[in-house]
């Protein structure tokens, strides 16, 4: 579960970093007050420790992970 949770959470930093990118809209400084508010570098910081659990699916064994979606 914690799994996903992460890989979604990383999902929602790249699409932010896209908008950023392609449009220089900031979705998350836009909904919580700008990036410097503690509410925008607290979703930054839990979104930047999902994306580093998100580089342990990369070292796991594909069985592993096949297995705990099963479940």
């Amino acid at each position: 579960m914690l799994d996903r949770i992460c890989l979604i959470l990383a999902i929602i930093g790249t699409l932010n970093w896209g908008s950023v990118g392609l449009f220089e809209f900031d979705v998350v400084a836009w909904l919580f007050g700008g990036s410097d508010s503690i509410i925008s570098r607290i979703i930054y910081v839990v979104i930047a420790l999902a994306g580093i659990w998100c580089i342990s699916l990369l070292f796991r064994e594909r069985e592993e992970i096949v297995e705990r979606t099963d479940q």
